[in-house]
């Protein structure tokens, strides 16, 4: 009987912000590395199987390195479009920097390197230890998502979107990669999998597909659009006021911090611009 585990991690002291999940010792994005010792307490002496990546965000994979340090073998899964910059984290630090400054280290601790011989590099498709994975992309270009085949759950990443105890869908959407069209097809290619539980890294499990994907495929849709109508301080403050949930507020400003939305969406309408112009 495979076993599920859900980790809080508490990133930034927040509860149900960023979620690692253990399935049959497999272990499902690991958080930001500023929460690697919340992580590491509560694995214990246990090392996982395999550390899995749905994608390389920091708040996804910035501890993969330090997982990697604290267990020399560990091997670390991510698809072939994110690879390199686990291996050599350097543009990925850079670019993150210019975003948050002196708040860097603060927020995502020391972003360590993953050596090549540790890396699992993932197709599009493809199954190996009773789990399938797929290539998900429009929140990232490098982004998978895993099927475990026992349980029937689907370990989506942010693909499935952020939800919170009994709050709503939202889609997370920060530059550089947001692609509508393409996360509408990941959407689809999740149902098609028929899985019996969506979890997610922001935050748990849940068992309502149906409900959950119709309505992150409507929510994708009316974000776009509202980034579309205004400007970046319009477009955070209706955020803000979607998110006033009442005891999951906090933990969604954390999950999908508002100032960090706009971005995603304005850069995928001037590239949709650009190419009806030409």
């Amino acid at each position: 009987m495979s076993i599920h585990r859900e980790i809080d991690v508490h990133f930034q002291g927040a509860e149900r912000a960023v979620c690692t999940h253990v399935i049959d010792g497999f272990l499902i994005d690991p958080g930001p590395e500023s929460s690697v010792d919340t992580l590491l307490n509560a694995l214990g002496d246990e090392q996982p199987r395999a550390v899995l990546l749905t994608h390389i965000h920091l708040d996804h994979a910035g501890a993969a390195g330090a997982l990697v340090q604290r267990w020399p073998d560990l091997e670390v899964w991510v698809h072939r479009n994110g690879a390199k910059h686990v291996i050599d984290p350097s543009r990925l630090v850079a670019s993150a920097t210019r975003i948050y400054g002196d708040a860097m280290e603060r927020l995502w601790g020391k972003i360590i390197p993953v050596a090549q011989e540790n890396i699992r590099i993932l197709d599009d498709e493809g199954s190996a230890h009773g789990l399938r994975w797929a290539w998900t992309p429009g929140h990232a270009v490098h982004h998978v998502a895993y099927l475990h085949e026992a349980s029937g759950i689907a370990f989506a990443g942010d693909a499935a979107g952020v939800r919170i105890g009994t709050g709503p869908v939202f889609p997370p959407t920060p530059p550089p990669d947001i692609d509508i069209e393409a996360w509408h097809r990941s959407i689809d290619l999740l149902a098609s999998w028929e899985p019996s539980a969506l979890a997610i890294t922001h935050f748990g499990t849940f068992s309502d597909i149906t409900a959950h994907l119709e309505s992150l495929h409507a929510e994708l849709d009316r974000w776009a659009q509202v980034a579309r109508r205004t400007d970046e301080a319009g477009f955070e403050a209706e955020i803000r006021t979607a998110l006033a949930t009442g005891p999951e507020e906090r933990s969604y400003l954390k999950a999908m911090p508002p100032d960090t939305l706009y971005g995603g969406l304005a850069r995928y309408w001037q590239k949709r611009d650009t190419a009806s112009s030409t």
